[in-house]
């Protein structure tokens, strides 16, 4: 790494952290761009730019937009540089064109798009080597850079949807989770006591701003599932007639099950007497081991409530990842402050399906809550809204435009979530109805105070 004048003249400890953190942005940058790279070297060009659904983009245009997100913030705003494509920003602006609709505009060729994020890459490694990473908030920490890892990772798991949704002999291929990772998981739920812990994060250097500011909420006592629903779990609602009784739905979710003719979780088909799903283009018997996955809220929520329980909420969820009763602190991770390793979490694509209920026993949080990181999005029963004290930055259009809204929040990340983009305190967010997503669920229900 070149060094600046300004590094130079910084305390030794400050100048090692500033290097550190270079580090880290350049080992991030390099694992979100090789998995662009997989994911669209995969497919040939004609797959690139077909749409393989109005839900989603076509590949090429998800690629040329993470190059254009990279140009706008790394390469103009932190560099300070000139622009290298200025003509397409509003080509590759997510706000000015729906999904459904960005086959019709001129995007840039599988061609031009790569040659396009290989120089503005180029171009952000000259600007990382330069820049100092402190001085003002953009920077500080190499903030901008990691929201820009944050994003590339996030169309990657867009994409890897997107792969799912393509018809078509397989392209893609992971092992599979470790079974050696699977352990007994002794009670089916954890009981959470009453009271106040801090939600949310201050000093988290990649935390984006939905996430901002850490904050004291009390939360009444209730008990939380160990592992999130399975697969044969799930099947036993099916079996019992679960969506053919409006029972169990919300009105609004029993108007879109009959709409959408729902009947099991998308991509699954009966086959007689068994069910199979089709996974990345291998049609296979649903394993009843797995934890649901492509199921929407109001599946989730209909599951919940025959099931005598109902969805966590938000807090609920971040309660029992991070807080310690040990300490009354709020951990990183469930596990701790340590960033997550293969025995935590299946996380970044490393597999492309869901590891077992009960794996991951080193991941658990300090209550014995399991699997809250990867595998699966978990759906929740809260709206999203600021935090106290929220303040948008660096721009309104990642969080503040978004509130209000029907979303429901997801926490936790998927199989196909990067390890940069997901924390315990990461939120997302989606419409109640969406299913392409990796989507599941756990439930929860309450505890009276002496229980």
């Amino acid at each position: 790494m070149t060094s600046t004048d300004q590094t130079n003249r910084l305390p030794a400890a400050t100048a090692t952290e500033v290097e550190r953190a270079r580090e880290r942005v350049a080992e991030a940058l390099l694992r979100s761009r090789a998995r662009s790279t997989l994911l669209t070297d995969a497919v040939d060009d004609d797959d690139l730019v077909r749409q393989h659904s109005r839900l989603m983009s076509p590949l090429v245009w998800d690629l040329a937009h993470i190059g254009n997100q990279e140009e706008l913030w790394l390469v103009r705003d932190v560099g300070g540089r000139e622009p290298v494509r200025s003509d397409i920003d509003e080509l590759y602006d997510a706000f000015q064109h729906s999904r459904a609709s960005r086959t019709e505009l001129p995007l840039l060729s599988p061609v031009e798009a790569r040659a396009y994020v290989a120089q503005v890459r180029d171009k952000v490694f000259d600007v990382l080597d330069r820049v100092p990473l402190h001085g003002n908030r953009l920077v500080d920490g190499g903030f901008a850079f990691g929201m820009i890892v944050q994003h590339e990772q996030q169309h990657d798991e867009t994409m890897l949807a997107t792969h799912q949704l393509r018809v078509g002999a397989p392209v893609l291929h992971a092992p599979d989770p470790d079974p050696a990772l699977v352990a007994p998981i002794g009670a089916r739920e954890v009981f959470v006591p009453a009271g106040e812990f801090t939600m949310g994060t201050s000093t988290e250097p990649w935390a984006l701003d939905n996430e901002r500011p850490a904050f004291q909420t009390h939360v009444d006592a209730y008990f939380i599932d160990t592992v999130p629903v399975s697969n044969g779990d799930y099947l036993a609602f099916i079996d019992a007639g679960g969506y053919d009784n409006p029972q169990w739905w919300s009105e609004v979710g029993w108007a879109y099950r009959q709409k959408a003719k729902l009947t099991a979780p998308r991509f699954w088909q009966r086959d007689g007497d068994r069910w199979l799903r089709t996974r990345f283009g291998v049609v296979e018997q649903v394993p009843v081991d797995e934890p649901v996955v492509h199921v929407c809220f109001h599946e989730a929520a209909a599951y919940a409530k025959w099931a005598g329980k109902r969805l966590p909420t938000e807090p609920e969820w971040e309660k029992a990842a991070r807080y310690d009763p040990a300490t009354g602190r709020s951990r990183r991770y469930p596990w701790g402050d340590d960033d997550p390793g293969v025995e935590h979490a299946n996380l970044g694509q490393r597999h492309l399906r869901p590891a077992p209920v009960g794996s991951y026993p080193k991941g658990a949080s300090a209550l014995g809550v399991r699997q809250l990181i990867g595998d699966v999005w978990e759906w929740l029963d809260s709206d999203f809204q600021p935090y106290p004290g929220f303040a948008a930055f660096p721009y309104r259009e990642y969080s503040e435009v978004f509130f209000g809204g029907d979303y429901k929040m997801l926490r936790g990340g998927s199989f196909g979530t990067d390890s940069a983009a997901v924390r315990g305190t990461f939120r997302n967010w989606d419409h109640p109805i969406r299913r392409q997503i990796f989507s599941g669920f756990r439930c929860a229900r309450d505890a009276t105070p002496t229980s």
